[in-house]
């Protein structure tokens, strides 16, 4: 074989791997209740930005004792009654996307299982659940749905074991339905093999679900009485002489859901765009598997102890000093400050997971959830960092966002915030704005319900400059500020 054919075989070669990465689908959970966060965490359908998912997924419709698929925020999404009409608006954004699907996603946590267990046991609920289920997606024009029933067989089920089964009836039923309409029909699943050995007929999902989407997250969390990742990709620091398979992983749980039965590229392997917070016995002793006192701090607009998102946490690393670490086994960062320690995903973190997951020869991603990304660009690193990042991993070319390299920094120093009192000059539109005095700041500008605008001023770490042209942070030598 001459040079020539030996040059062309290899671009043939990386080319067909570059497609078969871009091909992959990227699911992107939207949690419509972050409409009533306050201030920067406030997340409506306009804040979507839709060319980095191929799925857009609304969460979560539910049902009732019948059966039926019922709105659990009527004024949120539906126009009835001088609602949001939000159903609407969200599948107004495949408008001039040819290529992108929106699900419905039917469940979630605060459902429970009860319900579920008795609807999969009775054909007449399943009949009810499955033509609501259609008329709602018809009537809203949604592209299919979402399964997340937390668990089969598990928390408050109402059937026990027979769960397993109805479920695959279920599933054969939608598929068959489904299939007159065009319908997608998709599931979230518990990932780890001692919750899905319980909950699944694995090989018998997989012949009726377009793709399963594998919750590799929550996987240690402050319920546990140690400190642990959110979402490890391998066996890390602090887990010793634990065998790997005992361990909740990625890794692991991939190779579980494969080697049962389901087709690699059917899975959509599940990130998470959040952390979990815990609160350290002893603030000397902080690494992985460190004791514990339960739950840590609550973010400012999730509000809830023990989980943080990650536009509310990489604001605090901006302004607080905290210890960043890497765990180099696990492939995940944590932050430690005092007694206060955090699990949380960065963006090497996650392109490590999906590179792995690619050479799994994984169907896709999955994001939970695009809400507690920097949607708005609060931390400079522009908006979406996480779920752009996740894009650059599987070879996808989106426009929304310069993705020049940036520097890092492990340790940040405490930074004041200014108040939110400067001149009415700052803010002429939402978004981020240069700070006219000062070429290491910046502000944030939000419309309060009176139509004012409200800056909030941030500081660039490690001495960095406002690029205004990028919208980040950036190396001043790079950033054209004349402020003297």
């Amino acid at each position: 074989m001459n040079l020539k054919c030996i040059f062309t075989f290899i671009l043939l070669t990386v080319s067909t791997n570059i497609v078969i990465a871009r091909d992959k689908l990227v699911l992107c959970y939207y949690g419509t209740w972050s409409t009533y966060r306050p201030s920067l965490g406030k997340f409506d359908v306009e804040n979507i930005e839709p060319n980095l998912c191929t799925h857009l997924v609304y969460s979560f419709v539910g049902i009732n004792t019948q059966g039926t698929v019922i709105s659990l925020d009527p004024y949120l999404d539906l126009p009835d009654n001088w609602g949001r009409d939000n159903f609407a608006k969200f599948n107004a954004l495949k408008n001039g996307r040819p290529n992108l699907k929106t699900l419905l996603a039917v469940g979630g946590w605060n459902e429970g299982s009860a319900k579920y267990s008795r609807m999969v046991a009775s054909s007449i609920l399943r009949r009810n659940f499955i033509t609501s289920a259609i008329k709602m997606m018809r009537d809203y024009g949604f592209d299919g749905l979402n399964l997340d029933w937390e668990y089969p067989n598990r928390r408050d089920t109402v059937n026990g074991p027979a769960d397993i089964q109805n479920f695959v009836q279920l599933l054969k039923e939608l598929r068959t339905e489904f299939d007159k309409h065009g319908f997608e029909l998709s599931a979230a699943v518990a990932a780890v093999e001692a919750v899905a050995v319980q909950a699944y007929d694995i090989p018998g999902i997989s012949k009726y679900l377009d793709h399963i989407g594998l919750m590799t997250y929550d996987l240690y969390g402050p319920w546990d009485p140690v400190t642990g990742h959110n979402s490890p990709l391998h066996k890390g620091e602090g887990d010793g002489n634990i065998p790997r398979e005992q361990l909740y992983t990625v890794d692991v749980a991939l190779e579980y859901w494969i080697k049962s039965g389901c087709p690699p590229d059917k899975i959509i392997l599940g990130l998470p765009l959040y952390g979990h917070t815990f609160t350290l016995t002893n603030a000397g002793a902080s690494g992985v598997r460190a004791p514990t006192n339960g739950a840590g701090i609550a973010g400012p607009y999730t509000s809830t102890n023990g989980i943080i998102g990650y536009n509310e946490f990489c604001t605090k690393l901006q302004r607080e000093t905290w210890n960043v670490r890497y765990d180099n086994l696990a492939k995940v960062p944590y932050a430690v400050q005092n007694k206060n320690w955090v699990s949380y995903d960065d963006a090497s973190s996650l392109t490590a997971k999906v590179e792995y997951g690619l050479s799994k020869n994984i169907g896709g991603i999955m994001v939970w959830s695009i809400e507690t990304d920097d949607f708005r660009n609060v931390c400079g690193n522009g908006r979406y960092p996480l779920l752009n990042a996740i894009n650059r991993a599987l070879g996808k070319v989106v426009t929304t966002t310069t993705t020049t390299s940036r520097p890092t920094t492990t340790t940040v120093s405490t930074t004041t915030k200014a108040p939110n009192t400067p001149s009415e000059s700052v803010c002429k539109s939402e978004g981020p704005t240069a700070d006219p005095t000062d070429c290491t700041s910046f502000y944030i500008c939000t419309v309060d319900p009176s139509g004012k605008f409200i800056p909030h001023k941030f500081k660039c770490p490690s001495n960095l400059h406002w690029d205004s042209k990028n919208l980040y942070c950036n190396y001043p030598e790079l950033v054209e500020c004349n402020i003297q």
